[in-house]
């Protein structure tokens, strides 16, 4: 859940930008004209990025998004080691299949990628990082012990990706064997700063707690304290964090009360909030169908 999709405006201007700088680098400074590149497509996705949380028209980011997706394809092409790009193309891949994909394979096919993107992006930025998935569990949990402030940002990244990947995946056992990875990393994510991206290590750590009924090792209690926690570090301007709440706790424990108080406090909030328009739009719509059918599942 996590940070999410792209949007557009500038992007002739940036173009044009690009198009200089391609003929440019065939001069003398290569190396010089490969670095100024490199900012630049990481400066494009990120004003994509930061245009699309700023909207409230959620059907035409639905629309508009794959065209934005392939648009980050072409420029990881012409520069694949690109941590920042890897990421945000990452962060867009997963938000778009989890948000707006109904078809299970498409949903999957997106995550996959997503995990994919965030995985190359975290080995270029912590070396130790690469192949996370296949260590062995000590040495995974070495590095992850030895994380510092500064690495926050890409191994928020990598794990908000990897829970995306495994809530896609919640029927494959095979994928929910690897939540003490996804949770021992986000949990060390959380320690060194869990107010990251409006309180996202919290939600994560959460969604992560309450995948499972406590028969089968899920610790719900647990969950409903991160996500409290996430809801206090945005002062509840966070919605769907709220939604979260009561779609991955209140309805695991039939908590009917509970749900129908956070989904109307979500859909009586303002939607605006910088960095979080898109996704407390989303959160809203979301909130009415939950409502519409409580008293089906209930």
């Amino acid at each position: 859940m996590g940070r999410f999709i792209d949007g557009a405006r500038m992007v002739s201007i940036r173009s044009h930008m690009l198009g200089r700088l391609i003929v440019i680098s065939s001069a003398a400074l290569v190396s010089a004209c490969a670095s100024v590149m490199s900012s630049v497509t990481s400066g494009l996705s990120n004003d994509l990025s930061q245009a699309v949380l700023e909207s409230e028209d959620v059907a035409g980011v639905r629309d508009g998004a794959p065209a934005f997706l392939l648009l980050l394809d072409g420029l990881l092409v012409r520069d694949p080691d690109n941590s920042d790009l890897l990421m945000s193309a990452a962060q867009l891949n997963g938000a778009y299949a989890t948000a707006f994909v109904d078809d299970a394979s498409r949903r999957a096919l997106l995550s996959d990628k997503a995990l994919v993107l965030a995985a190359r992006a975290a080995c270029v930025e912590i070396h130790a990082a690469c192949g996370a998935r296949t260590q062995q569990f000590e040495e995974f949990s070495g590095w992850v012990s030895k994380l510092r402030p500064s690495d926050v940002e890409v191994a928020y990244g990598l794990g908000s990706a990897w829970a995306g990947w495994i809530q896609v995946h919640s029927d494959d056992w095979d994928a929910i064997a690897e939540l003490s990875r996804v949770k021992a990393l986000m949990a060390k994510v959380a320690e060194l700063d869990g107010t990251y991206d409006h309180g996202g290590p919290y939600l994560y750590l959460g969604v992560l707690e309450t995948l499972l009924p406590p028969a089968m090792g899920g610790r719900p209690e647990l969950g409903r304290d991160y996500f409290e926690r996430a809801i206090a570090a945005s002062n509840g301007r966070y919605l769907m964090v709220k939604v979260m709440f009561a779609r991955s706790y209140a309805r695991l424990l039939f908590d009917r009360e509970l749900h129908d108080e956070l989904l109307n406090e979500v859909l009586s909030a303002p939607v605006q909030e910088p960095g979080l328009t898109l996704v407390n739009a989303i959160a809203q719509e979301q909130a009415r169908v939950l409502l519409a059918d409580a008293d089906e599942y209930f």
